[in-house]
Formats: C-alpha cells, sequence, structure tokens
C-alpha cells in the first residue's frame, strides 16, 4: 500500500502512526520532499492537504514545481491514498478526526512559516488544524473548498446519500470516484494515466470507506456531528484575515459554486483571487499551468 501508483507517482511515501479506535493504531502515510530545514531562501514548507476522492497523487505536479526550492508535504488521509484503510468500526471517520491526525502529523514534523494548500475537504481539514497551531503556518492557499456548514447539498451528491442504493453505488461500483473523473473537469477529460492515478487507491469495498465516509460526513442538518465543528471554523475564518491568502477557483465547478469563493472573500476581503472562468472542481489538473504559476508568484511575492 506504500507505494500505490509507483510507475505514476515515484515519490516514497513516509509514514505516521494515528490513533483509532478501542486503542487501535493505524498507518498515516504523506510524501516529504525537498530540503527539510527552512533557510531564507525556501520561506518554509507547503503542506497540501487533499479531499474526497482523492488522495496525494492530486499534488504530484505541486511536489515537482516547487520541491527543488521548498520542502512539500502532501497529506494521505487515513482511508485514502497510501495509507491505511480501518474499516468504520477501528476509526471515526468524520471531519474532527482527520483534522486531529493532520495536527499531529505537523507536530510530528515540526513544520514551521507553513503554507497551507488545501483543496476539497482539505479546505475544512487544513484550516481547522490550522486553527490548532496558528502559530505554525505563514501563509493560506485554497483551491475549490469550503469551511463552513454547506448552504447546499448537489443533487448527484445527495444520491450517494440514499440508504442501501448509495454506499452500494459508492463502494460497491465505485461510482462516486469514477464519476468524479469526468465531472470535475471543464477543458478537457482527464488523461488516461492521470484517471487510473486518482482511483489506484480505491480498488475494492473494503478501500472506499473513506469515499464513504466523506460523503455520509456532509452535514445538512444542525444535529449532525460535523455541522458545529465547521459552524465553529468559520466563526474562526476572520481571526485569519490578517494572514496573506491566495484563493485560485475553477469557476465551472458545479459543486464549490462561486458563491463558496464569496463566502470566503466575505470573512477575507484582502485575500487574493484567481478565478478560472473555464475550469472546473479539480482545478489543478484542468488549469495547471495557471494553477500553479499564480501558487509560485503568490509564494515569491509574500
Amino acid at each position: 500500500m506504500d507505494m500505490i501508483a509507483q510507475d505514476l507517482l515515484a515519490y516514497e511515501s513516509k509514514s505516521l502512526t494515528v490513533d483509532g479506535l478501542s486503542g487501535s493504531t493505524w498507518t498515516m502515510r504523506y510524501l516529504d520532499e525537498g530540503p527539510t530545514s527552512n533557510t531564507p531562501s525556501d520561506s518554509g514548507p507547503i503542506l497540501c492537504v487533499h479531499g474526497n476522492p482523492t488522495w496525494s497523487f492530486y499534488f504530484r505536479r505541486v511536489v515537482q514545481r516547487f520541491s527543488p526550492a521548498r520542502r512539500v508535504v502532501a497529506v494521505d488521509h487515513l482511508g485514502c491514498g497510501r495509507s491505511d484503510k480501518p474499516s468504520k468500526s477501528e476509526f471515526d471517520y468524520c471531519l474532527a478526526s482527520h483534522r486531529d491526525n493532520l495536527v499531529r502529523l505537523i507536530d510530528q514534523l515540526d513544520l514551521s512559516q507553513t503554507t497551507l494548500l488545501a483543496h476539497d475537504w482539505g479546505g475544512a481539514i487544513g484550516l481547522a488544524a490550522l486553527c490548532e497551531r496558528r502559530d505554525r503556518f505563514k501563509r493560506i492557499v485554497l483551491l475549490n473548498t469550503g469551511a463552513f456548514p454547506p448552504p447546499y447539498l448537489p443533487l448527484r451528491i445527495a444520491a450517494c446519500r440514499w440508504p442501501w442504493v448509495g454506499p452500494l453505488g459508492v463502494r460497491g461500483f465505485n461510482a462516486f470516484a469514477r464519476a468524479a473523473q469526468t465531472m470535475t473537469v471543464s477543458r478537457q477529460p482527464l488523461p488516461a494515466d492521470v484517471r487510473r492515478g486518482m482511483i489506484a487507491p480505491y480498488d475494492s469495498w473494503a478501500n472506499r470507506v473513506a469515499i464513504d465516509a466523506f460523503v455520509q460526513d456532509i452535514p445538512m442538518h444542525r444535529s449532525h456531528r460535523t455541522f458545529p465543528v465547521l459552524q465553529k471554523l468559520e466563526s474562526e475564518l476572520p481571526s485569519l484575515a490578517g494572514l496573506p491568502i491566495l484563493l485560485v477557483w475553477g469557476m465551472k465547478d458545479w459543486c464549490f459554486r462561486p458563491e463558496c469563493l464569496e463566502r470566503f472573500q466575505g470573512h477575507w476581503p484582502d485575500a487574493r483571487v484567481v478565478p478560472i472562468d473555464d475550469a472546473g472542481h479539480y482545478v489543478l489538473e484542468d488549469a495547471p499551468t495557471e494553477t500553479l504559476n499564480a501558487i509560485d508568484e503568490f509564494l515569491q511575492s509574500t
């Protein structure tokens, strides 16, 4: 499991032990490339936090572009990528648990002057961890994400939550991950190798546990346990407004639509915004040159 899609993601994954339920422990894996000590020229590490149904593979271009000069760490959440995939009875798959695992990684690696780079669920997980370790972060870069109770639930995601039918489709037929290969881009289809790399870790019912859990963790009612976690996170966003912030957005995203970008702008009116009009949810796949150049310019200028 530690070298899934090795031919497409040749970087070796490192490992961290995290806690599960009933005293169990599991291995969470992550990429760690580039210089491991901060120097005046590298300006601190980039911490890449993915969403659902991706993994560290989504940030392969970031590693390639920036690791010659900067340390780049790209996590695989438990249940995702090359990390262990315990069952729901062995690990509590929810936003708070993923946040706590990420905090442990930040502490273990002693990251400082860090730039958070997050996408999809990674925005909520990464920002929640940042709020727990505020003194370790220097900048924020977000790509098509959210960090607040969702204002809507697209029908195509809602269908994945229907009893019996949803889990059968998500875990039995890998419908969520396979649909993402076409629904997340606008300019042109994902190349075959990228499609293969994206779904490589999710090759069985057991290995799709986190994909289903992320879908079920979307809180549409106040009674959902993740609703207050996101509500608290949104209340803390204004306190981060003093950090340099970059928001790169694929404007044809049907999931994290432009109103999500506007909601962040309401909390961070001074944030730099790079809207990419014809790009979809996987903005780093759909518009890699514009996205990477925007990040590079942001890092250089802040």
